[in-house]
């Protein structure tokens, strides 16, 4: 399951909101920016809302989520971002909208007014139903059902596909050599555009002053050229990176070319490429995750584990990704500094990490999707039957309330149980040494590893840990109280700490009291202090300076 709490911007967000959410997209200059969608539908963004990106109304940032009202009702599809930042989305219908960033009619509403709110834009596009959207800095390509590719925005260097170097203010076909042609994939760089077509070839138009093109030269292109060096080669996909591109065919083989001063196209240098170049992941059968003996002994491992399955970039950074079919993820690239010029082996089950843990910035390259988990894990499961009557095999009785546990369990975690219950045969064990609240959290604690205690319970709860030697629980409680301690309680605290024996925690009682010492000598607590206890507490007080003027 995708963990989106490895971006740094949803550390904004609490573990309960996290737990929503259905799709997202981090973006901006610093991975700064975050938008997504919940369980229930509700589109949130949050973020420095640089050039309006978030949709708002207002350019004020926000450190807490946000809805993105104006989006009421609307699932998206897909969406992109650009560099202003801009954004590009399409919904389940087919609709698109597009707001924030729009110096160069980026946004494709006629102006270059920045969008404060999402615009829905249907300038040649009201019959259409778009179903992939691709963003470069400032211009942006929507595909359509049927296979049409539209653009608009900075054409500086043709980008857009027009024939010219005008800036295009709302979207315009891209005609040229893919006028007959049936699209079904696109993707941006900062200022270039691709396409893929059904019959496997590629079309590219833009910038090429780095060779992103493909083309064997390094002069821009204003309208759509094949590559013609993949001739006999079937393209299923493109992505593109800040100045790089990389196509996967339909053999599982990927091909690069570009800018390379970061390694970004794995070929084992730094040296720009105008021509498609073949990157070659590790063979190496001994790094299988299969079962041996080999699940599909006519599909060779190393052939089945370096056949790849998905390509990652995104134009705001010079990182590459790859997953192959045995579930390996590759990267190369900038990575956090680092200049990788042959695709490293990762850890992660997904390309998407290797942005929210490499890139830089941390941004994501696709829209995020998070399915719901509903697997349990051990630990979750043995939380939830904590106090359940209908698998318990043992109940407590304490100040006439009963306790639900298992026994098995029990005898696991706690070494006092595996004496106690042994071969008892019995399933209820009345109680008395201590209160319910106390007792139950000692249980609950069993079966959960913490506790949720006030710090005078908690006190208790310290009591029954140094009786059961539980050293763990004990250093809870001491952390609890320290957490929760206060001028009133103080003095109770601090005499719970001298009778457990727990000096770390008499310790840190005793330098609250003196830190704290006016208000503390004149609470209840203080004048009902234990005679020996106020002794030594005056004592210890006076040779630390206490009492001086």
């Amino acid at each position: 399951m995708l963990d989106v709490g490895k971006w740094p911007i949803f550390s904004l967000c609490s573990e309960e909101e996290l737990q929503l959410i259905r799709q997202a997209c981090v973006f901006g200059s610093a991975g700064n920016e975050v938008l997504y969608t919940t369980v229930n539908d509700e589109i949130f963004v949050l973020g420095t809302n640089c050039s309006g990106c978030l949709g708002l109304g207002d350019v004020q940032s926000t450190i807490e989520p946000r809805r993105l009202d104006s989006l009421s009702g609307k699932k998206i599809a897909c969406l992109s971002y650009g560099s202003g930042p801009h954004i590009v989305l399409a919904t389940t219908e087919g609709e698109v909208f597009t707001w924030g960033h729009n110096a160069y009619s980026q946004l494709g509403n006629g102006t270059t007014n920045h969008g404060l709110v999402p615009c829905h834009i249907s300038t040649n596009l009201s019959n259409k139903q778009v179903t992939e959207v691709a963003c470069g800095s400032y211009h942006s390509l929507v595909l359509t059902s049927d296979g049409e590719v539209f653009a608009w925005g900075y054409n500086n260097s043709g980008q857009v596909g027009s024939g010219s170097t005008a800036n295009q203010p709302i979207p315009r076909r891209v005609t040229g050599c893919l006028q007959n042609k049936v699209v079904v994939n696109i993707a941006c760089g900062q200022m270039c555009s691709m396409a893929v077509v059904n019959t496997g070839e590629i079309y590219v138009w833009g910038y090429n002053g780095n060779g992103q093109l493909g083309l064997g030269s390094s002069g821009n292109q204003p309208t759509p050229c094949r590559i013609a060096a993949l001739q006999g080669i079937r393209v299923q996909r493109v992505a593109c990176g800040y100045a790089h591109t990389l196509v996967l065919t339909d053999e599982g083989q990927v091909y690069a070319w570009g800018a390379n001063s970061y390694g970004q196209l794995g070929i084992g240098n730094k040296s720009n490429q105008s021509y498609p170049a073949p990157i070659f992941m590790e063979k190496d059968s001994s790094c299988c995750r299969q079962p041996s003996p080999c699940p599909t002994p006519d599909f060779p491992c190393a052939a089945r584990c370096s056949r790849i399955i998905e390509i990652a970039a995104c134009h705001s950074v010079h990182t590459s990704a790859a997953k192959t079919q045995g579930g390996h993820v590759y990267m190369w690239g900038q990575c956090r500094g680092q200049s990788v010029i042959l695709p490293h082996l990762t850890h992660f089950s997904g390309t998407d990490d290797v942005f929210a843990c490499f890139a830089t910035p941390a941004v994501s390259w696709r829209l995020l999707s998070v399915e719901p988990d509903d697997h349990l894990t051990v630990a979750e499961s043995l939380k939830r039957e904590f106090d359940n009557p209908n698998t318990a095999d043992l109940k407590f009785l304490v100040d006439g309330k009963y306790i639900y546990a298992h026994k098995v369990l029990l005898k696991i975690r706690c070494e006092h149980f595996r004496s106690s219950l042994g071969d008892n045969e019995d399933d209820i064990v009345e109680m008395s040494e201590f209160s319910y609240p106390v007792y139950r959290a000692f249980l609950e604690y069993l079966y959960t590893d913490s506790i949720s205690l006030s710090p005078e319970e908690a006190v208790g709860l310290l009591d029954l840990a140094t009786f059961y030697r539980e050293n763990r629980l004990k250093k809870l409680c001491q952390q609890t109280i320290k957490q929760g301690i206060c001028e009133e309680n103080a003095i109770a605290l601090l005499s719970a700490a001298v009778k457990y024996d727990a000096q770390d925690l008499e310790e840190f009682c005793f330098r609250f009291c003196i830190n704290h010492l006016t208000v503390v000598t004149q609470t209840s607590g203080f004048a009902e202090m234990d005679h020996d206890l106020l002794k030594n507490f005056i004592s210890k007080a006076s040779r630390v300076g206490a009492f001086k003027n």
